[in-house]
Order: structure tokens, then C-alpha cells, then sequence
């Protein structure tokens, strides 16, 4: 793919850079917006008035080379990306037609049983309803694909669609993981050394992929990065190919939407009608981290799944018997092994650095009494040549694969004093411990993982995100072969599938459940289909209670995991509609107050009018923000609902509504005489602030349908306002 072979050689080019220290600090690589307007007319292309503007940028001296020209962007932005020194930039910036330039950035990655969890079914619900649909083209960009993996093979599906294009090659597996996930072929014994061991599916699995390789290691450290002009190029290249929707896995630090590539492409693609999902970050479980919060991205956090992976552990002559945490990889028998515990020094109790001794614990298991917020050491019990060990580790600690180098078990705090006191009591005590158990049905899933970023977004606080919450954590999907990432001992092993937690594995899960919805209604926008999922969503776990905050341990909150977890069968019938035009997002970033120039930038548009400008986009969720300087607030939103079903419809508002906030919704009852028909409806949100360290609540809307089965929720959210930097 030709998008490959560039991004390839501008990888070489920033890496010899960064190389060399004489350049550091003059060269680099930039994005120039350009006013296509003013284009001379002696010019057929704007590529070519592009690049005769660089080559007439001249070099003060010998030493410095000439400009660089990387990309012509034709579909997500009006201009270029380039290589310039200080002294071209200036040059360039006096020229005709030089509209803004930005320094290249760098955007990290956000880093199976998960459609059964969301109930997909092949008999019933969104996947015969979106026929499984072969012709939807879902374009991710990432780190490539590995093609030859059993998820890509293309058995049972028809012809390839004339606009699909290839993909590249990935080497370091990531891209192969998201992309298996969002429409993955179904794969019969894939497992995880021995843990999940089932059959895997992509949420989509007859959709297309097309593979945009945007990530590239991007310094000496090794380090994965996508730099912003292979972003918007592989964004580009994607909707000149005509793909149906776009996940992005990775994410740039937050700043005004123009400068922020993934924005700026996101409102291009929405334009075209293409979905974009993305990870929200990896950020949590503070507040106010969410990366890629713009109104028209669907932001997707990461949630837990009802599989969990243990071993057994039986101590003495089944004295104890109880189930712990672990993905160590190898199906070893541990039987009647001494167990030592280093009691009465808290250096050895915790297996601090330097504390153990190999003629204390060579060839034993050793019990380590890891506090709340700590994790062990594993390298300290290897380091005395100790055959494994298990310790106590609070429920909030989250317990990565790669910890499980050695033969290690994580219990949870009343188990591990269970452990401690058998050692204690015990003139000779010893374990049995089994490894490679796959939980399911654990309990209570989703959980909002601790990693997951939270709301409210920095940059457009007044709306709500993330939008939803899907599979996040320890997703089993396709990996690339030749990349170890399980390490024991002192290797890493080698996998066809691999586990892997983030929110970058949560976007690839709703651009699946998008491309379903996408087929089974081609005529919705994307924020139709966002709508779907955001007002179908569930926020209840398996356990009947609140969705939890992993964090925490208590009921999370909408800033946690946004209108509720995605169902695909619910989202495929969802009453009513919250849509948005482009013209709506417009009026909103002129009610963000930003300049011409800006709004510019976003939406190529020169002729627009500021003359609507607003904040209240009709959101399927509803935001008020609160500041300290009163001790009450009021805020009105106003919305329109629209009807996709078929029939006439009335439905009723109810509300469930926290103490301290009062809301009214007029009309309370609204019609519609068909399909495609609309509603409009105000709805007033009073907040009396009370005590003084309020930091917000939340309650929700539903519109329940009269003599029908529709349910359309949104959550109702009140929290302090961010400092939104300049």
C-alpha cells in the first residue's frame, strides 16, 4: 500500500534525526494547513503548488539541507506535512497561502470471550440483523496486521469489494490484536498458553479490514509512537479508499481540536459519513484525563469481561484449599513444596530487595504479605532461586500477564492471612499449586478498569465522556507470531493469541458493534449509530448492582464508563434517536469561542456563520458544569429526538433524579406519526450545590415507550467545571 512505503521512509527520517545531535535542535517535521483559495492559478494540483513552494524555500548555509516534503493531504485537511529547519519555517510561513503550522506529535497506543459477554448470538440479534455483513470496510490504523493469522482467513466470504486496498505488515502485534477483535474470523483452540482457551471471533466477523500502519517505533528506546503526519496521511488514505468506519487505538495530548490530528481527521471522515471510535486513554482513575473527546469521535472506555484466570492452591493435606490470580504459562506440577514465610522480619515479609536469602528459601514457594497498594517483587524471588510465590494483592492492584514470570499466585488479603497463619502455625508446611484455570461467569462484570481514563473531557467539558464502555481487559485476539510478549524467566514466549488490556482494546469492539449497525441501517450517520449505542447501553452488572469502579470498589459513575456499557442487540432496535449534522458541530466549536482560523482548519470551510453558535449539541447524554463561585446552578438543554422505527410511537419522559438536582422535562409526552419523523423537547436542570465540597451526582432520562418495549436512557451528569488551558 502506498501509505506504507511513506510512512516507512519518514520513520527512517525522524529516527536519523533524532540521531543526530547537530540537527536536534533546528530540524524537525511539521504540519502546514494551507488556504487552498489561494492556490496560483498557473497550478493543476495543490500538490504541486505545495511542492514548488517548498522548492523555493532557500538554505542559509551549506550545512542544512533542503526542505523535505512527507505527505499532501487531499481528504482530512487543506496543506502538508515537511521536514524544514527554523530557517525554512520562516520563510514559509511568510508565503501566500500559509494558513497555520504545527510541529509533528507523537500519539501513544491506548494499551475471545468478549462477544459472547455483549450477547452476540449467531441465531438472534445483531449479528444476523447485520448479516454479519461482509461488505462493511472497518479501516484501523495502527501498527499493521499479521495476514497469515487463522483470524484473517477469508473462508465462506465473497468477492473482495473493488474499493478495498490491502494492508501492511505488522511486527509488533498490536494492530494484528485490534484489528482480529473488530472483525476477526472465527477461530476454533485459540488460547493464551493454556488460559482462555475457546473459540475466537472478531465482533464483526465478515466486515473487511484495511490496515493503515500509522505507529512506528519512534526513538532509540524502542518505544511505539504515531507520529501526527502519518496519522492524518493514514486518515487520508482511508477515506480516499472509502472505507465504512475507522478505530484508533492511540491517542495525542489534548489540545485545542485543530492541533490535535485525530480530531482534525475525525471531522472529515464524519463529514464523508464514516464512523470513527477511539480509545479514551489509559490515563485513570483520575479525573478529567480523557484523550480524544471531541463531540464527533465515539470515545470508548475499558471494562472487565466475565473471564478471569487462576490457579488452585492447596496447602498442607487440604487444610486450605482456595483460588487465586495467575497467568504464569506453563503447565508445571507444583506438589507438596515447602512454603516459606519470612515472619517476625517485615524486610523478608515483604520480600523487599535484598531481604531473601537463597539457603532460606532455594527451591521453595515463598508467601510475600504485598500491602494494599504495593506488588511483588518477583525479581527478588528469583533472585534466590526460590521454585515460585504467591502473595496477597488488594482487588485495586491490577495484575498485568507479564508479572506472572515465574510460578506465582495473587490472592486476595483474607486468603493471603489464611496463608500467613497456616506458615506460621505449621512445623512443616507445604503446597500443591495448578495452574492454567480459566474462570467463567466471574463476578461482577463489566468492572470500569482502573486504567480507563475519566471524564469530564478537558477540552469540551460540557460534553459528557467517554460515550460508552466495551471490553477492555485481557482481551484474547490474534497476535503477531514472531514478537515474544509472554516473559518467563529471562525469555519472552512466543503466541499466536494474546491477551492484552487498554482502552485500545475497547474502540476495536465498538467499531464492530458500529459496522453491524452501520449494515443493518446504511442510512444513519454516525452519530445515529453513537446515539444507538449510548441510549441502549446498560449500566448494571451480572451481579444485578452498579457497574463498579475497579479503582474504588464501590458504583462507578457516567464519568467513569459514560451512558453504560455497549449492548449490539439492543443497540440494533433503539426506539429513538439523538442525530447531529456537521452544521451543529460548527455552531458548537463557534460557541467554544474559537477563531475563524481555527474552525477552519477543522472543517475547511471559509465561508461559515458564527451566528448559531452553541454549546448544547443534541447529545444523547447531558452535562452541567459547576464552578465554585455559586452555590446554585441552572442549565436548559433542548434536543430533538427522532423516531427509526417504522411505526407511530409516543413515548413519556421519566427521570431519576439524585438529591440536590431538580429536573424538568417539557413536553413530558412527544409523538411521532412514523418513521424518520422528529420531536422536540426542553429539558431544565437546577443544581443546589449545598455543601460546600459537592464535586457533582448524576441521575438519568428515559423515554419509556407507551403500549411499546423501547427504553431511551441518558444519563444526566453534574461535576466541576476543568481548567481549560489556552
Amino acid at each position: 500500500m502506498e501509505c506504507f512505503s511513506f510512512n516507512k521512509l519518514l520513520f527512517l527520517l525522524i529516527l536519523s534525526v533524532a540521531i543526530s545531535p547537530c540537527m536536534l535542535e533546528d530540524v524537525g517535521s511539521y504540519i502546514i494547513h494551507m488556504d487552498k483559495s489561494a492556490m496560483p492559478m498557473a497550478f493543476s494540483t495543490h500538490h504541486d503548488w505545495y511542492k514548488s513552494t517548498l522548492s523555493s524555500i532557500s538554505s542559509p548555509d551549506k550545512q542544512t539541507s533542503l526542505p523535505s516534503h512527507l505527505y499532501t493531504y487531499h481528504h482530512v485537511l487543506d496543506g502538508f506535512s515537511a521536514v524544514l529547519s527554523k530557517a525554512h519555517l520562516d520563510q514559509l510561513e511568510k508565503m501566500p497561502g500559509h494558513l497555520a503550522t504545527f510541529p509533528d506529535s507523537f500519539g501513544k497506543l491506548h494499551t475471545t470471550r468478549s462477544p459472547k459477554f455483549l450477547g452476540l448470538e449467531k441465531y438472534g440479534g445483531a449479528w444476523p440483523e447485520g448479516k454479519f455483513r461482509e461488505d462493511m470496510i472497518i479501516g484501523i490504523l495502527d501498527t499493521g496486521v499479521w495476514p497469515e493469522s487463522e483470524s484473517f482467513v477469508d473462508k465462506g466470504m465473497g468477492s473482495v469489494p473493488k474499493r478495498w486496498r490491502g494492508s501492511s505488515r505488522d511486527f509488533h502485534g498490536h494492530g494484528t490484536h485490534t484489528s482480529s477483535t473488530a472483525a476477526g474470523s472465527l477461530v476454533r483452540g485459540a488460547n493464551y498458553f493454556g488460559y482462555a482457551k475457546g473459540t475466537a471471533t472478531g465482533i464483526s466477523p465478515k466486515a473487511r479490514l484495511a490496515m493503515y500502519k500509522v505507529i512506528f517505533l519512534a526513538d532509540l528506546r524502542g518505544e511505539e509512537a504515531a507520529a501526527a503526519s502519518d496519522t492524518l496521511a493514514g486518515m487520508d488514505q482511508a477515506i480516499a479508499d472509502g472505507v465504512d468506519l475507522m478505530s484508533l487505538s492511540l491517542g495525542f495530548e489534548e489540545t485545542t481540536f485543530e492541533q490535535n490530528p485525530v480530531a482534525v481527521g475525525a471531522f472529515s471522515a464524519m463529514e464523508k459519513g464514516i464512523f470513527v471510535s477511539c480509545s479514551a486513554g489509559n490515563s485513570g482513575p483520575e479525573a478529567y484525563t480523557m484523550f480524544n473527546g471531541a463531540p464527533w469521535i465515539t470515545t470508548v472506555g475499558a471494562g472487565t469481561i466475565d473471564r478471569d484466570y487462576a490457579a488452585d492452591v492447596k496447602l498442607g493435606n487440604g487444610v486450605l484449599t482456595f483460588r487465586g490470580k495467575s497467568f504464569y504459562p506453563e503447565n508445571v506440577l507444583i506438589s507438596n513444596v515447602s512454603i516459606y514465610f519470612g515472619h517476625g522480619n517485615r524486610s523478608k515479609e515483604l520480600c523487599e530487595y535484598g531481604a531473601l536469602y537463597p539457603e532460606d528459601v532455594a527451591g521453595k514457594i515463598v508467601f510475600c504479605d504485598i500491602p494494599e497498594s504495593g506488588l511483588i517483587q518477583t525479581y527478588e524471588v528469583g533472585r534466590v532461586e526460590a521454585a515460585g510465590a504467591i502473595s496477597s494483592a488488594d482487588s485495586k492492584n491490577f495484575l498485568w500477564p507479564r508479572y506472572f514470570n515465574m510460578p506465582y499466585v495473587a490472592v486476595n488479603p483474607r486468603d493471603g492471612d489464611l496463608v500467613k497463619d497456616y506458615i506460621i502455625k505449621s512445623e512443616n508446611p507445604v503446597v500443591d499449586i495448578k495452574f492454567q484455570i480459566t474462570v467463567l461467569g466471574a463476578k461482577p462484570a463489566p468492572q470500569v478498569a482502573g486504567f480507563s481514563s475519566r471524564g469530564p473531557g478537558s477540552r469540551a467539558p460540557m460534553i459528557l465522556k467517554p460515550d460508552v464502555l466495551a471490553p477492555g481487559v485481557n482481551i484474547l485476539s490474534a497476535w503477531a507470531p514472531n514478537r515474544g510478549i509472554q516473559p518467563i524467566r529471562d525469555e519472552y514466549l512466543l503466541t499466536d493469541y494474546a491477551l492484552l488490556s487498554g482502552t485500545s482494546m475497547a474502540s476495536p469492539h465498538v467499531v464492530g458493534v458500529a459496522a453491524l449497525l452501520k449494515a443493518a441501517n446504511p442510512d444513519w450517520s454516525p452519530a445515529a449509530i453513537r446515539s444507538a449505542m449510548m441510549t441502549t447501553a446498560f449500566q448494571q452488572d451480572n451481579s444485578h448492582g452498579q457497574i463498579m469502579d475497579m479503582n474504588t470498589g464501590v458504583g462507578g459513575t457516567p464519568l467513569d464508563f459514560g451512558a453504560g456499557h455497549v449492548s449490539p442487540n439492543m443497540a440494533m432496535d433503539p426506539g429513538l434517536i439523538y442525530d447531529i449534522e456537521p452544521q451543529d458541530y460548527i455552531n458548537f466549536l463557534c460557541g467554544l469561542n474559537y477563531t475563524r482560523k481555527q474552525i477552519k482548519i477543522i472543517t475547511w470551510r471559509s465561508r461559515f456563520s458564527c451566528d448559531r453558535a452553541n454549546l448544547d449539541l443534541n447529545y444523547p447524554s447531558f452535562m452541567v458544569l459547576l464552578n465554585n463561585n455559586t452555590n446554585a446552578t441552572s442549565y436548559t438543554f433542548k434536543r430533538v429526538l427522532t423516531n427509526v422505527e417504522n411505526t407511530k410511537s409516543v413515548y413519556q419522559a421519566s427521570v431519576r433524579q439524585p438529591s440536590g438536582m431538580k429536573v424538568t422535562v417539557i413536553p413530558s409526552i412527544v409523538s411521532f406519526t412514523g418513521k424518520y419523523s422528529k420531536a422536540e423537547f426542553n429539558m431544565k436542570v437546577e443544581i443546589n450545590l449545598g455543601d460546600a465540597h459537592y464535586i457533582g451526582d448524576y441521575g438519568y432520562l428515559i423515554w419509556r415507550e407507551i403500549n411499546g418495549t423501547h427504553f431511551v436512557r441518558s444519563p444526566i451528569v453534574s461535576a466541576m467545571a476543568p481548567y481549560i488551558r489556552a
